[in-house]
């Protein structure tokens, strides 16, 4: 624990943390909205488009919503949620641009939710997520890791020289 405390900057995992919280509590409501009553939403923003299965892929577009931002929320399978955010909203930017061109009121909101699923895509989950507690769960034994460090330090010296006589 202290190794972690002054060698990892605390503050980045603090601001995922924010990050996804924030993102998936304020996109949440989308996804209901869309739940509650999905006919509209299919007349209004998929049959637009021309896309075939309107239901269904108001239906998609919905739970990608509710589910991607639980994920985000509680940081569990935090790549997927993240991605199917970004998914959604990439058809949510591109049905935007359609119907009103590049209309910043429209788009402002769209690429904040499209740039924090990408960084969270990225980034990852940071230290405060169910993801980051089932790693260290699978994680190898402190005892076998300085093992596999010392190995690896004893086999660093034939490596640096073999690499300097090239």
């Amino acid at each position: 624990m202290i190794r972690l405390v002054l060698t990892r900057a605390i503050a980045a995992d603090l601001g995922l943390l924010l990050l996804r919280v924030f993102t998936g509590s304020l996109l949440i409501h989308h996804g209901y909205e869309k739940l509650a009553n999905i006919e509209n939403f299919a007349d209004a923003f998929v049959r637009p488009l021309h896309l075939p299965f309107p239901i269904l892929l108001s239906y998609v577009a919905a739970f990608s919503e509710v589910i991607g931002s639980w994920l985000l929320i509680t940081g569990l399978l935090t790549r997927m949620g993240a991605m199917a955010i970004a998914g959604t909203i990439t058809v949510a930017i591109y049905h935007a641009i359609v119907t009103a061109g590049f209309n910043i009121y429209l788009l402002e909101l769209l690429g904040l939710y499209f740039a924090a699923a990408l960084a969270v895509l990225a980034c990852g989950p940071g230290l405060f997520s169910i993801d980051e507690l089932i790693a260290r769960r699978f994680e190898a034994p402190a005892a076998d890791s300085k093992e596999t460090l010392e190995a690896l330090a004893a086999k660093t010296p034939a490596i640096t020289e073999a690499a300097a006589t090239r």
